[in-house]
């Protein structure tokens, strides 16, 4: 039993054109759902966005999940004076050096160190903005065998995704039954070997 990355943000307006696909309630069920249906057969690792942090700590407290066990969150020190409240709840956190005043070489070192991880079996990227496409291409980086799962429907970063390198298929691309989406992702990758 592999642990699966979560890439997801909720689109800032002041970046790209990345808001103009994305809906942001629907990026918050997609999480949601995710979540209720892998979170106790699968690790989630994820990157502390600030948009999803949050969420992730509500969604373990309503399931009364063990946040060691269940979850891995990294977050580069270069950020130490801006960490969400929640990362305070999440006792398995992996924070990662800092390059002294460069933010992007910062993030770049955390991403490395967490998608490199050899345990990643599987990487879903839902909405988000040019972050979820760089989490993407380094993770097949590392991965290039791995099970990924691009969600459309809620729009961003995930939605060129899927249309750029053919995740899914055109009934997906509007298809918000997340839950069905994600049993029967999970329940074939649990079935098969992924390496």
């Amino acid at each position: 039993m592999g642990a699966i990355f979560l890439s997801a943000s909720v689109p800032l307006t002041h970046r790209g054109t990345y808001h103009e696909t994305a809906n942001p309630f629907l990026i918050q069920c997609a999480v949601r759902e995710l979540l209720l249906t892998v979170i106790r057969q699968h690790k989630i690792i994820w990157g502390g966005h600030p948009a999803i942090t949050p969420m992730l700590w509500s969604i373990c407290e309503d399931l009364g999940v063990d946040y060691a066990e269940a979850v891995v969150l990294y977050q580069s020190r270069f950020f130490a004076d801006d960490y969400p409240q929640e990362n305070q709840q999440f006792g398995n956190v992996v924070f990662t050096e800092a390059v002294a005043g460069d933010r992007e070489a910062s993030v770049l070192q955390m991403r490395k160190q967490m998608l490199s991880r050899p345990d990643l079996s599987g990487a879903v990227f839902i909405g988000g903005m040019e972050g979820v496409e760089t989490e993407h291409a380094i993770f097949k980086y590392y991965h290039p065998q791995a099970s990924v799962l691009a969600v459309p429907s809620p729009g961003g970063a995930a939605l060129n995704l899927a249309l750029d390198y053919g995740y899914g298929t055109q009934a997906d691309l509007a298809d918000i039954d997340f839950a069905r989406l994600f049993h029967t992702h999970f329940s074939y990758t649990s079935h098969h070997s992924i390496q």
